[in-house]
């Protein structure tokens, strides 16, 4: 595993859940002397780098020593949440003596992918005293067994059907469930009350490391590529950028809540980030200058051409892993790529010899989509979106190429610092 795909997986291993990953991206920008900017706070003017945090939504920036009033934004947006299954507020269930996790389905899982897995439990304690407590199990604690062959004897022939409701629960015990069990529980491991535990934010998570595999260690492995690939790449291009002293004024945010559509306080549709832009910039008529001449970098991963399923692809437009990241172009504007943010992108590649390719959805296969169009219609900022070319999006586990994430921060950095 080369260096970079290394550090991407003890990113990913230090953060099994969206506050997981802004406590990382948080402590690593503190190693680099970024400073928090607290909202409610006066706002700092001085130059250097700064972080703000709400919840599972991070932003930081850099102001260089030579930064001109009404410089250009140059921003890496990607998003902290995969897609997982989410403890209810009333976790505690069970059946035939076995006490199981009430959950329900946050955004577009795979839920064939998270049977028969080891899962550990992360995210949230809040307590009455407005204390929030982050928790995290590292261990096997539950499981969503499957039904055996011999109870569905059509499963290989006729494919395997779950009701999310009924065949998701997890199991991780035995005996009569009791309201109260699982959060005691997990009180117990963050070291608190359980009396003092209000209310909670948990999900689970796939406790398999990630891991290189193929014959050359050429393949990359491991949960939540989507998106925390993108939150490590931006989170790192920030900081390269931020040792040039840029002319520019760099910007990373990683969102939550973007599988689910980003309508939140703390999702691409809210107003968190023009606020901050609008404050950077020096009040609302400065903005109008600087948005113009600022761009954004919308970083999700994107689909690799699948061997077993080539016929689901645009056939000249496939993207393979290893083969650098691809720009995303849609012409409903799924995607917020236009032709002049393509040519700023491909600069930025051609800067720093990354090769790049170009992911366009077959006519009769709809894409996704991500925070890129949501971001070009709230700021009026140019948006260019890109990815990381996967395999298995959005299953407990996904794959991807060893080289990719290298050549993602490369493209990234120069593209936060290119003034032109």
């Amino acid at each position: 595993m080369n260096e970079t795909t290394q550090d991407l997986a003890d990113f990913i291993s230090a953060s099994p859940s969206p506050y997981h990953a802004v406590a990382e991206v948080v402590r690593r920008l503190g190693a680099e002397g970024f400073t928090e900017q607290v909202e409610s706070q006066p706002w700092g003017t001085a130059p250097g780098g700064r972080y703000l945090v709400r919840d599972g939504t991070v932003l930081a920036w850099y102001v260089g020593e030579n930064v001109a009033p009404g410089a250009p934004f140059r921003i890496f947006a990607a998003h902290t949440d995969s897609p997982t299954l989410k403890v209810k507020p009333h976790p505690d269930g069970g059946a035939a003596g076995w006490r199981q996790a009430n959950v329900e389905v946050y955004g577009g899982a795979l839920w064939n992918s998270w049977l028969d897995r080891d899962l550990g439990l992360a995210g949230r304690l809040a307590l009455l005293d407005g204390t929030v407590v982050p928790v995290h199990v590292d261990r096997p604690l539950l499981r969503v067994p499957q039904l055996a062959v011999h109870l569905d004897r059509q499963v290989n022939s006729e494919g395997l059907k779950l009701d999310p409701q009924r065949h998701l629960l997890p199991v991780w015990g035995l005996g009569r469930p009791a309201e109260g069990d699982l959060i005691r529980f997990l009180a117990g491991q963050a070291g608190v009350d359980a009396e003092a535990v209000a209310a909670h934010d948990l999900t689970v998570h796939d406790l398999t490391a990630p891991a290189t595999l193929g014959q050359d260690d050429e393949l990359f492995a491991g949960p939540r590529l989507d998106n925390q690939a993108s939150v490590h790449s931006g989170l790192t291009a920030l900081i390269r950028a931020a040792r040039q002293n840029p002319s520019t004024i760099p910007v990373f945010v990683g969102f939550d809540h973007e599988e689910i559509g980003s309508d939140s306080a703390t999702g691409a549709a809210g107003p968190l980030l023009e606020q901050v832009l609008t404050r950077l910039a020096g009040g609302l008529e400065e903005r109008y200058r600087s948005f113009a001449l600022s761009r954004c970098l919308s970083v999700d991963v994107t689909q690799a051409a699948h061997p077993n399923y080539l016929e689901r692809h645009e056939p000249d437009h496939l993207v393979f892993v290893n083969g650098g990241p691809a720009l995303k172009v849609n012409a409903n504007q799924r995607y917020a790529t236009d032709a002049p943010g393509a040519a700023a992108w491909y600069r930025a590649c051609a800067e720093v010899n990354v090769p790049s390719q170009v992911f366009v959805s077959r006519n009769t296969m709809p894409c996704g989509s991500t925070v890129g169009p949501i971001l070009s219609t709230r700021l009026g900022i140019r948006t260019v979106d890109v990815g990381m070319p996967i395999l298995s999006m959005h299953s407990s586990r996904e794959l991807c190429g060893v080289d990719d994430p290298a050549r993602v921060i490369d493209a990234a950095t120069a593209f936060l610092v290119d003034a032109s």
